[in-house]
């Protein structure tokens, strides 16, 4: 239990104050103190468009103002604002009545009950935040257990948000009254101070009562109806509508520590699955790489002895397998400049995600600091341009060639232009729908400016260096005149190399993909980083095994062309991670629409563009490597 908790609630660990990251540091209120309840958006993974909270006529408060955000939390479409709630800390609430004031009924014009009407049918949730801890609704049901034990036992699973309202039939129910349920942990002090509480758990019961049922006086305040007479508030769309938005608030002493909080919210998937795919993983990696090891090995070290023997006979004999290719092997591919800016912008992108999952694992970008895992991935992405320009510009030079100043400037616009021109088309059509998942401009010119004020000069700089760095040193000399190459069996084709080559990386993470793309496209939290570290581990040993093993067949059969074909198919798990992606849309997901098909279909063709160049980086290295190796072991006359 304990090592479970370690690695996946690693940050979340009751602790000193000490481990508290800064700006996470827990708000202590006394008895009476307000508590602000701050509205997030709108979501539903129905359309995966977010909206602010007032694109929609809930009850305002006197002036909104919206908290400043940082990138990430502009990136996911959070709009944090104020809400007219008045929420006091261990002061209970029964019922009160929360615009409109004493009792006046809200009027919802046609236009207003269309749009509420939309957005329920379209299944959307709403997000509100008190002491920065999201709202969660508690849902109970009985596990198939016994039946004896079923009487005693519920499992009780929480649900991100609250529903919007439901319908029955065709008719539609707006959810009016919320019954907020907090938890507080009351601090330790000395005798003769005031107690000081912490807020540790938000959830809410939100109800649909008919306006006549909520029965409200002169005062604001409002009496619940009993739970079996009362009528749900129905939403005609064809009309206007009048309804009461009302609110109760109760407090509960909880056992929870500030620091262990976040568990509730993040504990909701099954942690046994994550350790079965990691333990499924390590076996079948570490069994392949064993068998691969042992075959390689054997078979190089007979080469080697068999090419090395200075015997009379065998300068009669004739010469076969990957030594023939000697003085083409190490031959200049064909676009020199492309490969290596891919390769540059691989090294990146692979940069980039250590750090972020390393610091992730170490508990840094906690989901408390909203949108910190985004902000951060962006502005790593742009620092580790220095790294992607030097191993650029070095294999640039490896490979004779000459336009330094051009080959950084393809390296620094080539991928990040396409990732660009894909977001900018998307964020047009989200423009469109008026959501809050669109970029505003300011934002958009803020990060080209961060491309060309910081990513551009630092490839630049990377690829000085690298360019004016001692190239590669390739063992073997090149002959001036390319040799022919034998014709290729079916399965040395390229596409067979892809298929082939995808399914082992793509087997050690597709169960840890299913969580990815769970808290991408269905509004979980991720926070398993100590699994995706490992499992990233995985990754990266695998692609490396199968790209040697595929390079060093693809030399025995005479083909010395293997710069870009060993980058293509060690990034085949990309295709992979496609089909996938294209399985969850169909089976997982509830999308009808265009413009959500379209946003889905765009963001994962980038998912994968991105993927491919990371595997493909990976495996590329490794392969280089090991030719030079391989090479450097044999005599050549």
């Amino acid at each position: 239990e304990r090592l479970r908790y370690l690695l996946v609630l690693l940050p979340l660990l009751p602790g000193t104050d000490s481990f508290y990251v800064p700006g996470v540091a827990p708000i202590n209120f006394h008895r009476n103190d307000p508590v602000e309840i701050k509205a997030v958006k709108l979501t539903s993974s129905r359309t995966q468009l977010p909206y602010e909270y007032y694109s929609l006529p809930f009850c305002q408060p006197t002036k909104i103002t919206y908290k400043a955000e940082n990138l990430g939390e502009v990136l996911r479409g959070d709009r944090i604002v104020n809400t007219p709630f008045q929420v006091s800390m261990s002061v209970e609430k029964k019922c009160e009545v929360l615009c409109n004031l004493p009792n006046k009924p809200v009027t919802l014009t046609v236009e207003q009950s269309k749009l509420i009407a939309e957005r329920i049918r379209e299944d959307y949730y709403v997000h509100l935040i008190a002491d920065n801890l999201p709202v969660a609704t508690r849902l109970e049901f009985y596990s198939s257990r016994e039946e004896e034990e079923k009487k005693k036992e519920k499992d009780v699973q929480f649900e991100h948000g609250y529903r919007l309202g439901f319908m029955d039939g065709n008719k539609f129910y707006l959810h009016n009254h919320l019954s907020f349920i907090l938890y507080y942990h009351r601090e330790d002090v000395e005798e003769n101070q005031e107690p000081t509480y912490r807020v540790v758990r938000f959830e809410v019961i939100p109800q649909s009562i008919k306006l006549e049922d909520l029965k409200a006086d002169e005062k604001g305040l409002c009496t619940l109806p009993e739970a079996t007479g009362s009528a749900p508030q129905e939403i005609d769309p064809s009309k206007e509508n009048q309804l009461l938005f009302t609110y109760s608030v109760h407090w509960e002493e909880s056992d929870i520590k500030w620091a262990s909080r976040w568990d509730t919210y993040l504990t909701m998937s099954d942690v046994q699955i994550h350790w079965f795919s990691i333990i499924n993983s390590v076996v079948v990696v570490f069994f392949l790489s064993g068998i691969l090891s042992m075959i390689i090995i054997r078979t190089l070290r007979k080469d080697i002895a068999n090419y090395n023997k200075e015997d009379d006979i065998e300068d009669t004999m004739e010469e076969s397998g990957w030594k023939l290719v000697h003085g083409d092997v190490f031959r200049p591919p064909q676009y020199p400049m492309i490969l290596s800016s891919l390769l540059g912008s691989g090294i990146q992108l692979f940069c980039m995600i250590l750090i972020v999952i390393f610091v992730a694992m170490l508990g840094m970008l906690s989901p408390s600091s909203r949108g910190a895992l985004m902000t951060t991935a962006c502005f790593l992405f742009m620092f580790m341009g220095v790294f992607g320009g030097f191993f650029a510009g070095r294999l640039y030079r490896t490979l004779k060639g000459h336009r330094w100043k051009k080959g950084a400037f393809c390296t620094a616009t080539l991928y990040p232009g396409v990732v660009f021109g894909i977001c900018f088309v998307l964020n047009c059509f989200i423009w469109g729908k008026h959501s809050s998942g669109a970029v505003p401009f300011p934002t958009m010119v803020a990060l080209l400016c961060m491309w060309f004020g910081i990513s551009l000069p630092l490839v630049y700089l990377g690829y000085y260096f690298g360019f004016r760095k001692q190239p590669y040193d390739n063992p073997v000399r090149t002959n001036q005149i390319p040799r022919q190459i034998p014709e290729q069996r079916w399965y040395m084709n390229k596409f067979v190399g892809i298929l082939m080559a995808g399914i082992l990386p793509f087997g050690a993470m597709f169960i840890e993909l299913f969580f990815i793309f769970s808290a991408i496209w269905e509004n979980q939290f991720y926070y398993l980083f100590g699994f995706l570290f490992l499992v990233f581990i995985i990754l990266v040993v695998s692609c490396s095994q199968i790209s040697i093993v595929m390079v060093y067949f693809q030399l025995c059969a005479e083909d010395y062309r293997w710069w870009w074909r060993t980058f293509l198919v060690s990034g085949g798990s990309a295709f992979y991670v496609l089909i996938y992606a294209v399985f969850y849309f169909v089976n997982k997901l509830d999308i009808v629409e265009f413009i959500p098909s379209l946003l889905y279909f765009g963001y994962t063709a980038l998912m994968v563009l991105s993927f491919w160049l990371l595997t493909g980086t990976i495996g590329f290295y490794a392969a280089y490597m090991f030719v030079r190796k391989i090479y450097a072991a044999v005599k050549i006359d």
